[in-house]
């Protein structure tokens, strides 16, 4: 029987975005801390669903092997600690931008997404940058880390999550360093359909997104 609705969706389509948040006090029971790697900032702890792990580990193994430098920057969030961050960047609309109120917040939510809409809660998202290229800006695409990882992703079950044309469907800006999880089978879909998670959702199972 086929999913009918987004809550009998299997644990690696689960849907997180401002329209389908996460509660402040939800947070994977099965989290596991990533072994010592190369491509693991050092003195950082990072953690994902135990679940992927090892589809991960064989993604970034593999781009190590081909000659890039991949280095995961994020992993799973709190709640709490997502907030900090959007709060941060409601600050940075406000000084830079010089929004105020909803105009700051939409244009924060833009960049960061809200606390409870972050799939960096589930665990089962991570940012990935290249080693020699630090920063979480368009720049990105041009690094050989994320060119392998944008053409081979969806070999071990990941997916471009924020796509440069799909802003006005996730929401989220263009982020060519966020991957998520979705599975093997599902990622090979959504990657040779050429749409975003939201859209293949509502084409493969015609659930509302």
């Amino acid at each position: 029987m086929p999913p009918t609705t987004l809550e009998d969706l299997p644990w690696n389509l689960r849907l997180v975005n401002r329209d389908h948040p996460l509660a402040a006090d939800f947070a994977p029971s099965n989290l596991a801390e990533l072994p010592d790697a190369s491509w693991v900032e050092p003195h950082v702890n990072h953690r994902v669903d135990a679940r992927i792990v090892e589809d991960l580990t064989a993604m970034l193994t593999a781009a190590e092997a081909a000659g890039t430098h991949p280095i995961i920057c994020s992993s799973f969030r709190t709640y709490d600690y997502q907030e900090n961050l959007f709060e941060n960047r409601i600050e940075r609309a406000e000084r830079e931008e010089h929004l105020e109120g909803t105009e700051a917040e939409e244009a924060a939510a833009f960049w960061v997404a809200p606390p409870g809409a972050s799939e960096h809660q589930t665990g089962l998202a991570v940012d990935i940058v290249d080693a020699d290229y630090l920063e979480l800006d368009e720049g990105q695409e041009e690094t050989a880390t994320q060119q392998w990882l944008m053409i081979h992703c969806a070999e071990y079950g990941f997916i471009l999550r924020y796509p440069t044309d799909k802003s006005a469907t996730t929401g989220i800006g263009y982020e060519p360093w966020h991957y998520r999880y979705v599975g093997k089978e599902a990622a090979s879909a959504i990657t040779q359909s050429s749409l975003c998670l939201e859209e293949w959702l509502v084409e493969t199972y015609h659930i509302q997104a």
